[in-house]
């Protein structure tokens, strides 16, 4: 019978690669989009007392104009969150957005959901028209 030994060899790169710390891998930053950017300035105006249900986005575009339609639902729950809708909705049609590239050409309050009581709570739609700066 033959018997086979193997024989390990390293060289000198190897050696100081086993040797070496661990690279730490690069912290990732996801990029923000024009919708989280949109999502970021509607929370500050409701004074971060709403929270967004849903948020649908489209296409938009005219003769002259490129942009996005937004339909963005939020939900004041409790008094001191209600008092804070109500202000949001006082407040959005003249609100002046910082979008970088994007211009708010329009922005309103489509619906609003208010229930009284104990659990006093306000639904809020609102849809805005945002335009692409050149």
């Amino acid at each position: 019978m033959f018997e086979i030994e193997l024989l390990e060899t390293k060289s000198a790169e190897s050696d100081k690669a086993a040797n070496a710390t661990p690279a730490r891998p690069a912290r990732y930053r996801p990029r923000r989009s024009t919708a989280d950017r949109l999502r970021a300035a509607l929370l500050a105006l409701a004074e971060s007392h709403g929270e967004v249900v849903t948020h649908e986005e489209s296409a938009w575009s005219s003769i002259t104009f490129t942009g996005t339609r937004h339909e963005v639902v939020l939900d004041f729950d409790g008094c001191d969150a209600v008092e804070a809708g109500e202000t949001f909705i006082a407040e959005l049609p003249e609100h002046e957005f910082r979008i970088p590239g994007q211009l708010v050409a329009d922005a309103s309050v489509r619906e609003v959901d208010h229930r009284f009581g104990a659990d006093e709570r306000m639904v809020v739609t609102c849809v805005l028209l945002l335009l692409e700066e050149v």
